[in-house]
């Protein structure tokens, strides 16, 4: 039996239309993955599925059981791509994870959060699996922590459980594998094929690339363009789109990137002679509420070096990239030494932030400010979220140049909040590129974008960091991720 069903559906607001009538059926308990290139309306069709974009005339039908009074809104739960890194809503800011004197009594804990989820009467069978989903998915010893003061990994795995616990009829996830280790991702395919089965849980996963689709989905729902094609098989999808990877800049942008006018950072305070520490971390530990989160980390990274930074999730990665980036309190009780200068030595933040070039899943979750997306990138000149400063145009013209140089110069004058994610994810790449920065920190770039901007995000770090002058720390869950300039590797393991 199908359970949704469109039938030539034509959004009512022209804003949200699809370039041509939408029809597609899901049966109940049925995998489906929903998969397109980045910004090819893959968005506009699940908000079309959660009645989010209201259709012309009855174009769909739905089929729920609602036993028990169930809501067609209930029945339906759609993990957002920004939901991977929990609700960011007005009071939350880019370094309220790290500034403890900040939380207060009303933050939920992840016990209470996950709680909040469950229906309000459940049988000893649904506590059964609300206990074996939390211990599947590690979250035991993070109950009684405060939701904000989770790694993104952590929260996307709070998110999940939680959605689950629901109980929805129809789950559907956007970008499912983001921000997971390799374990994470194992115990998730394991956790989406057992309550498919159990619960018979419709899923739909809506995902950028063909490569990474788990072989439990049953069909393939293609988007491009704006056109949703007709369904097949997984096998059948991933044969169609199977290709060898190739180089996707030209000549001549690799020539426009390479040939980028070089700083003259003699008389620069606050940086290095040339071939300096960029970066010395010594002995540094990081603890909150008993909990050792970094422990004696000693690190020492010179200009030049290209450095992976790699651990599972709460493992430190990005509370060690909060300390280097000033974000980070604590980072002035620790000999930390930015740029040939020890930490609270008589630099401001914004001395140590002109050196960086920074891009994380925290700054995506705080950026909701819905300005042009070219001003969002000019805001990295700045450091600021949301630009509070009226740009040059020399400075106008630079922004331009990193839009078109990453793929999304069409989107320069499109508000950021109207983007699809990963649109949103690859202007964040261009803020974080903006003021050619000394030091390019980038904390999982490449979430939610599929393999063609992924490829060409690698290559334009590549060409980057040829250049003079230039350091590079990246963070990342998939090897292949990594750019073939990484020179140094740290990993990082849980504190006990």
């Amino acid at each position: 039996m199908n359970i949704v069903e469109i039938n030539e559906g034509v959004a009512a607001n022209p804003l949200y239309a699809m370039a041509s009538p939408v029809s597609l059926s899901i049966r109940e308990g049925e995998q489906v993955a929903i998969v397109g290139p980045n910004g090819s309306g893959k968005t506009r069709v699940v908000e079309m599925l959660t009645g989010q974009r209201r259709l012309k005339g009855d174009a769909i039908r739905y089929r729920f059981s609602h036993a028990g009074g169930v809501l067609t809104s209930d029945a339906i739960r759609y993990i957002t791509f920004c939901d991977a890194y929990g609700v960011a809503d007005s009071s939350y800011f880019l370094q309220l994870r790290w500034n403890q004197t900040e939380l207060t009594d009303d933050m939920p804990t992840v016990r209470q959060y996950l709680l909040r989820a469950c229906p309000a009467e459940t049988s000893p069978g649904d506590n059964s699996w609300q206990e074996d989903v939390c211990r599947l998915f590690g979250l035991e010893p993070l109950l009684d922590r405060i939701i904000v003061t989770l790694s993104s990994g952590e929260l996307r795995k709070c998110q999940l459980v939680r959605v689950l616990l629901s109980r929805p009829q129809m789950l559907i996830i956007d970008n499912p594998f983001i921000g997971l280790d390799l374990s994470a991702r194992t115990m998730l395919t394991e956790v989406l094929q057992a309550v498919g089965t159990r619960r018979r849980l419709t899923l739909v996963l809506v995902m950028p690339s063909g490569s990474l689709i788990p072989s439990f989905v049953e069909r393939v729902i293609p988007v491009e363009e704006m056109h949703v094609l007709p369904a097949m098989s997984r096998e059948a999808y991933v044969q169609r789109v199977h290709h060898h990877p190739q180089p996707i800049l030209t000549t001549d942008e690799c020539r426009l990137m390479i040939s980028l006018p070089e700083k003259d950072l003699s008389q620069t305070p606050f940086y290095p002679q040339a071939g300096g520490e960029v970066l010395q971390l010594n002995h540094v530990s990081i603890r909150y509420d008993g909990r050792t989160i970094l422990s004696d980390i000693n690190w020492t990274v010179h200009e030049g070096e290209r450095w992976a930074l790699t651990g599972a999730n709460g493992s430190g990665k990005s509370t060690l990239l909060s300390l280097i980036c000033a974000d980070n309190p604590q980072g002035y009780a620790c000999d930390i030494r930015l740029f040939g200068h020890r930490r609270g030595s008589g630099e401001s933040i914004w001395d140590i932030k002109r050196h960086i070039g920074y891009v994380s899943p925290e700054l995506h979750r705080a950026y909701r400010m819905n300005i042009p997306a070219i001003d969002l990138v000019a805001s990295g000149l700045h450091d600021t979220i949301g630009l509070y400063t009226r740009t040059s145009d020399n400075d106008r013209e630079m922004c331009r140049f990193w839009m078109e140089m990453i793929g999304i110069g069409h989107l320069a004058e499109r508000p950021f909040l109207q983007l699809s994610s990963g649109e949103q994810r690859l202007c964040l790449v261009a803020r974080a590129f903006v003021k050619d920065p000394e030091l390019l920190i980038l904390d999982e770039p490449l979430h939610g974008l599929d393999d063609d901007y992924r490829e060409r995000v690698r290559e334009i770090v590549t060409l980057f960091c040829q250049r003079r002058h230039k350091t590079l720390i990246m963070v990342t869950h998939y090897p292949d991720e990594l750019p073939p300039c990484i020179t140094h590797h740290l990993e990082l393991v849980h504190s006990s």
